[in-house]
């Protein structure tokens, strides 16, 4: 029997038309299932228009949307493909993970670089290629499919703007490669004994800092009055400068003692932060309450501390739960 898989259509490039205006999205959720006919060869298929807007736009009460709709159609299919838009795909994957826990049935998020009513497009392959995974055997989870790879939600990036390989799996293995008819999985699925789990909440105020040489760290004054949560985007294995009149651990200190979250991450894309080597980054472990994001991407760290914090805002519970493994985002 045919599984039954439910195609929920929020907008992005792959479902966008030329304006006076530049792409805008336009294609409905019929739309896209009506240029990739093969589909109904692999599965049961309906479709929702949940939203039709640029990922852009997306912001975390739309990941909540999303959660609800999945929720309520949980028990009525086998698994889920979300197309959405390239540029916060990888965020809302890495929400999802958090949102929807302890699943044991597929939820697959994709999109393109080219709408799919081009003449040239990735839409019609990543959209097939995700239906293709969502039915296959023992696959749970939330995955992003893009040019062939399905990756773990919590890992995915966006490396490239506008070539068709515009994902990679960051400091985790490709979780499997879909190629024509042949898929080969790397990953084995975690089981669970209790059911899917549904988070209703989150919580925004989380601000994203990218040092800079020459920064003040004045900056850090602002966004405590303005933030509940900051995460720094440090260099190399993390840390924070502290040298001459650019000091940001005394900055660091008065935010701590107000109850902020810090969370203490690098600008490199591969292999993650280990505060624990440089004098740089061992002061900032010492002196203050502050988490660090290791092996984690930029978009887990940010949408895991807006799950946390929607939950607790108590320090010792919030790093209990950050350093608590979700949908393999964290190794260390």
């Amino acid at each position: 029997m045919k599984k039954n898989i439910l195609l929920i259509a929020t907008g992005g490039t792959i479902a966008s038309k030329n304006t006076e205006d530049g792409l805008a999205p336009q294609i409905t959720s019929q739309e896209l299932l009506g240029y990739v006919p093969e589909i109904k060869e692999y599965c049961n298929v309906e479709a929702i228009q949940l939203f039709n807007i640029d990922s852009t736009n997306i912001q975390p009460e739309y990941w909540v949307l999303m959660t609800e709709t999945i929720e309520k159609n949980y028990h009525k299919y086998d698994g889920f493909v979300i197309s959405h838009g390239t540029d916060t795909m990888s965020y809302t994957s890495a929400a999802l993970s958090y949102l929807i826990q302890n699943l044991d049935k597929p939820i697959i998020i994709t999109g393109a670089q080219k709408p799919i009513n081009a003449d040239i497009t990735d839409a019609k392959k990543n959209l097939l290629d995700s239906f293709r995974f969502a039915v296959e055997k023992d696959v749970s989870g939330v995955y992003l499919v893009f040019d062939g790879k399905a990756i773990v939600g919590t890992r995915a990036r966006k490396i490239k703007s506008k070539s068709y390989s515009a994902f990679e799996s960051i400091n985790f293995p490709v979780a499997a490669i879909i190629d024509d008819n042949r898929i080969t999985k790397y990953i084995r699925n975690e089981r669970f004994t209790e059911g899917a789990k549904f988070y209703k909440d989150i919580y925004p105020s989380i601000f994203l800092l990218k040092l800079a040489p020459g920064m003040e760290p004045d900056v850090l004054d602002y966004i405590g009055e303005k933030y509940e949560g900051v995460v720094i985007e440090s260099y190399g294995v993390g840390g924070l400068p502290f040298l001459d009149k650019r000091n940001f651990l005394e900055k660091l200190g008065h935010l701590t003692d107000e109850g902020k979250i810090i969370v203490i991450a690098t600008q490199v894309m591969f292999e993650g932060s280990d505060m624990g080597i440089y004098e740089v980054g061992i002061k900032a472990l010492k002196k203050f309450k502050v988490l660090q994001a290791y092996d984690m991407t930029i978009e887990a760290a940010i949408t895991k501390l807006m799950w946390i914090m929607a939950q607790t805002k108590n320090f010792d519970e919030i790093k209990e739960m950050f350093y608590i493994k979700v949908n393999e985002d964290l190794l260390y």
